[in-house]
C-alpha cells in the first residue's frame, strides 16, 4: 500500500533528484516533473517523468491532472509561482517548498542582498532561528522574491498546508554552482596554496541534498502549514572544508590566512563572509522528528567524485555555469602569486 500520490516539480535539479529517491524509499507513488522531461540517472522503478515548463500557461495544471497528495516544489523563485500553486489549492493535498536561508536579515537591516555594500555583511544571530526577521518581499533581489513566494504559500493557510524548507549552503552532486569546487580544482591543478580571508574562519552553514530530502520526506507525511531551515548538523569552517576535501582528495596544501575582507579576489571563495552564517536546527527535530542522514565530511566522497568527472576536459565556466554566472574568476592563480609575492 502506498502513501499516496508525490508530484514533485524540478525533480531532475540536484535536490529534486534526492527528493525523489527518498519519497520513493518511503512509500509514495512519484511523478518526477522538469523541463526536460528526462528520467534521472538511476530513477527508482515506478517512477513517472514527465515534461514540463511551470512558466507556459496551464503546463502545471495539465501536468497535475486530476491533482496528487503531496506537491514537492523544489524551484519555486517568486511570488507568480506562489500564486500558481495556491490556484491549484484544490488539486494538492499539501506542499513543500523549497526556499533558501538568504531571506534573513540581521538588525540593521542588512542581509545577503546588501553584502557589496558599504556597510557590509550581515550579522545575525547564531543560529538563526525561523522566528528571526527577515527582508520585505519583493521582485528585485533573489532574496526579495523568495520571501514573497513564502508569503503567498503560508497565506492560503488549511487551503493549501504548506511546509517552506529554508535551505542554506546546498552542496552534494549534480549541483550547477558547486562552491566545493574552489577546493577540488585546485587539489586538482596541483596548486600547492590557497589563500583565505578573514583568517579561513568564515561559515556558511551547508545543506547537504540528501538531508533536504529528509526533510521533504517528513513534510510530506506530515502536512502543515510551517517554516523549517534545512541544514547538516554542522557549519565547518572554510579552512576546516578545506581541509576536509584534501583529505579525500590525498592533497597536501598550504593554507595561507589572510586578516580581513579578501583583496579582489584573493582569499575570496564562494563561503566567504565577514561574520557566521549557522542556522537553527531544533524546530525541524521538534516538529518532523527530523535527524539528519549524512554529515558534511561523510558526503565528501561521492561529491568530490562528481565534480572531479564532470570537470574533466572541459573549462570551469562551461562545466558550471551556476558558479560562472557570478562573473568572479575564483581562479585567478596569477593574481594570488602577486599577493604572495608581495606579502614577503
Amino acid at each position: 500500500m502506498t502513501k499516496g500520490n508525490a508530484f514533485v516539480l524540478g525533480a531532475t535539479g540536484q535536490v529534486g533528484r534526492a527528493a525523489v529517491r527518498a519519497l520513493v524509499a518511503d512509500g509514495w507513488e512519484v511523478t518526477a516533473a522538469s523541463r526536460g522531461g528526462a528520467g534521472g540517472d538511476g530513477w527508482p522503478g515506478g517512477v513517472r517523468s514527465v515534461r514540463l515548463d511551470r512558466n507556459e500557461q496551464g503546463a502545471l495544471a495539465a501536468g497535475l491532472g486530476d491533482g496528487c497528495d503531496v506537491l514537492v516544489d523544489i524551484v519555486a523563485y517568486d511570488a507568480g509561482h506562489g500564486r500558481q500553486l495556491t490556484g491549484l489549492a484544490d488539486r494538492i493535498g499539501s506542499a513543500v517548498v523549497v526556499s533558501s536561508g538568504a531571506v534573513y536579515e540581521d538588525e540593521r537591516g542588512r542581509s545577503f542582498d546588501t553584502q557589496d555594500r558599504p556597510d557590509g555583511f550581515p550579522a545575525y544571530p547564531v543560529p538563526i532561528a525561523e522566528d528571526w526577521r527577515t527582508v520585505a518581499p519583493g521582485d528585485t533581489t533573489y532574496s526579495t522574491r523568495k520571501i514573497a513566494l513564502e508569503r503567498e504559500v503560508l497565506a492560503a493557510g488549511e487551503a493549501l498546508p504548506t511546509t517552506v524548507l529554508r535551505a542554506g549552503a546546498i552542496h552534494g552532486p549534480y549541483c550547477p554552482g558547486p562552491r566545493e569546487l574552489w577546493f577540488v580544482k585546485r587539489a586538482l591543478d596541483g596548486r600547492p596554496v590557497r589563500v583565505l580571508a578573514h583568517g579561513g574562519t568564515s561559515r556558511f552553514h551547508p545543506a547537504h541534498v540528501d538531508n533536504i530530502a529528509e526533510l521533504v520526506r517528513l513534510a510530506a507525511a506530515a502536512p502543515g502549514s510551517r517554516v523549517l531551515n534545512a541544514a547538516d548538523p554542522e557549519a565547518p569552517t572554510v579552512a576546516e572544508i578545506g581541509a576536509a576535501i584534501d583529505a579525500v582528495m590525498g592533497a597536501e596544501s598550504e593554507t595561507v590566512l589572510m586578516e580581513g575582507a579578501p583583496r579582489g579576489t584573493v582569499g575570496l571563495t564562494p563561503w566567504t563572509s565577514e561574520h557566521p552564517v549557522v542556522y537553527d536546527m531544533a524546530a525541524a527535530e521538534r516538529e518532523l522528528g527530523y535527524r539528519p542522514v549524512v554529515s558534511y565530511a561523510e558526503s565528501l566522497p561521492e561529491t568530490v567524485e562528481w565534480l572531479a568527472g564532470h570537470l574533466k576536459g572541459r573549462e570551469w565556466r562551461e562545466a558550471f555555469p551556476g558558479l560562472a554566472k557570478y562573473r568572479v574568476d575564483f581562479f585567478d592563480y596569477a593574481a594570488e602569486d602577486a599577493w604572495l609575492a608581495s606579502r614577503t
